[in-house]
């Protein structure tokens, strides 16, 4: 028996140079271009709708689950704006920046087994020194500090709600990691049960319009510097860049 020996798959050193920075400038040159227009992010999808018939279609194959809450999300905000055999998106379906469903799911643990398949964002800014506050309260809450959005992913919009409201209850320091997670489970409790509920009915914060962003700051101007002063060296020496 003989076996046939696997080529291996390129890895990024495999570029060339020139590909190397063809790639880099195209970024380079098209963040140049948003910058200037006074934009950070595009959000192209929300050009597109999904007749009913394709999502129809797509939910048919879906768990019971995901089936649901995708006819609850069409009764609320319309058809999604975009949709794959296992995805759909709604963009700016406030107070959602977008929202995402898929039919896979994650396992989630707390507050009790479910699953996650419900991905609702809004713009926000988390201040660096509240991520790990964050991470701790509920792993399934998504931060960007870049596009300075945070997100919530779960099995419902009522719980997405309570948890946007917790993140928005530490950053302010108005609740403790301990108490949000507290307030989390109580209300959950209560939601479930047709009980008064007040952070999962409804966010009660305003969610801001954008500047949210942290673009962070640009090093890249010295190394260009050093770097290029290496290569031609390098070059004017004959030898390569010892590996690091």
């Amino acid at each position: 028996m003989t076996t046939t020996k696997k080529r291996p798959r390129s890895q990024p050193k495999d570029l060339s140079t020139a590909a190397r920075l063809s790639t880099t400038m195209r970024a380079v040159g098209q963040g140049l271009v948003h910058q200037l227009r006074g934009k950070h992010e595009t959000q192209m999808g929300r050009r597109y709708s999904v007749s009913e018939q394709e999502f129809e279609a797509i939910i048919s194959r879906w768990p019971a689950s995901q089936k649901n809450v995708a006819q609850q999300m069409v009764s609320k905000y319309g058809l999604p704006n975009e949709a794959t055999r296992t995805r759909l998106f709604w963009y700016e379906n406030a107070p959602w920046k977008r929202t995402e469903l898929s039919s896979d799911v994650v396992v989630h643990d707390w507050p009790t087994i479910h699953s996650d398949f419900l991905t609702q964002v809004i713009d926000y800014r988390v201040p660096v020194d509240k991520f790990s506050d964050i991470a701790e309260f509920d792993g399934s809450i998504l931060l960007d500090r870049t596009k300075g959005e945070v997100a919530a992913r779960c099995d419902s919009e009522a719980a997405n709600v309570l948890g946007l409201n917790m993140v928005h209850e530490i950053v302010t320091g108005r609740r403790t990691v301990e108490g949000a997670r507290q307030t989390s489970a109580e209300n959950t409790v209560a939601y479930n049960l047709g009980r008064s509920a007040p952070y999962a009915e409804r966010l009660l914060f305003e969610p801001p319009k954008g500047r949210t962003d942290d673009k962070d700051h640009s090093m890249i101007v010295g190394s260009v510097l050093r770097q290029t002063g290496g290569k031609i060296k390098d070059i004017a020496t004959g030898r390569r860049q010892k590996k690091t």
